[in-house]
């Protein structure tokens, strides 16, 4: 007779898993994946370093779940951004947008889902969700091209093109020893306008150089809603 888990170590195994992964997440959220060391991560979740090798064969296979995990979570927020009513130009502007400001709220995991050095699984599954992202992008690209909001253009292109843009721009304010950036708005902006005048688009503002950085006090309001 074939043995069959019970549903209830069924949901024990689950649920091991998931704080597995919830526990990674915390710590790469906290310093990167250099803090999310297999002792770290079995410490957090409240288990043996061997329990976690049950499920994850190796460091490398933790993180690209994680990494996928939470990509998926943003393709579904700027999905919806992409999706929504509104001229292209405009819902461009917005997922960009969005994915700036979010990247500057948590800058340790977005450095370490971009930017850190990682093993080469890791950076394999790094192109895969760039791929994603420029998905979302190219969607919106076709939808204002033909609607005339947008000149004819390769759109796998462009798309690989903004992702690149907005990732490459945030390299300086998300770094762990250049995160000195006050003034983050004005960031956001910058990105934002160059990202849709690419693309053939127009933006409603003007980014030039500031000669002077916004107050601590101004800094400090830019996120908190």
């Amino acid at each position: 007779m074939a043995y069959r888990r019970s549903r209830l170590m069924e949901e024990r195994l689950a649920n091991n898993r998931d704080r597995i992964l919830m526990a990674a997440r915390k710590l790469v959220a906290e310093g990167g994946f250099r803090e999310a060391q297999i002792a770290a991560v079995a410490a957090l979740a409240g288990i043996s370093t061997g329990m976690i090798y049950r499920y994850f064969p190796s460091k490398a296979d933790l993180f690209v779940e994680v990494l996928e995990a939470a990509v998926d979570e943003e393709i579904g927020i700027l999905n919806e951004i992409a999706q929504g009513p509104g001229p292209a130009g405009a819902r461009l502007a917005q997922a960009v947008t969005c994915f700036v400001r979010r990247a500057l709220r948590g800058p340790n995991l977005a450095y370490a889902f971009v930017f850190e050095p990682v093993d080469p699984e890791v950076e394999t599954a790094r192109l895969r969700c760039r791929k994603k992202f420029g998905d979302v992008f190219k969607a919106i690209l076709l939808e204002g091209i033909e609607r005339h909001e947008f000149p004819d253009q390769d759109v796998n292109a462009s798309a690989a093109c903004i992702v690149g843009a907005f990732t490459e721009a945030l390299v300086g304010p998300i770094g762990p020893t250049t995160r000195n950036m006050r003034d983050k708005e004005w960031l956001v902006e910058c990105i934002r306008n160059f990202c849709v005048r690419a693309v053939g688009g127009s933006s409603s503002t003007s980014c030039q150089e500031k000669s002077e950085p916004a107050s601590n006090g101004q800094a400090a309001e830019i996120f908190q809603h």
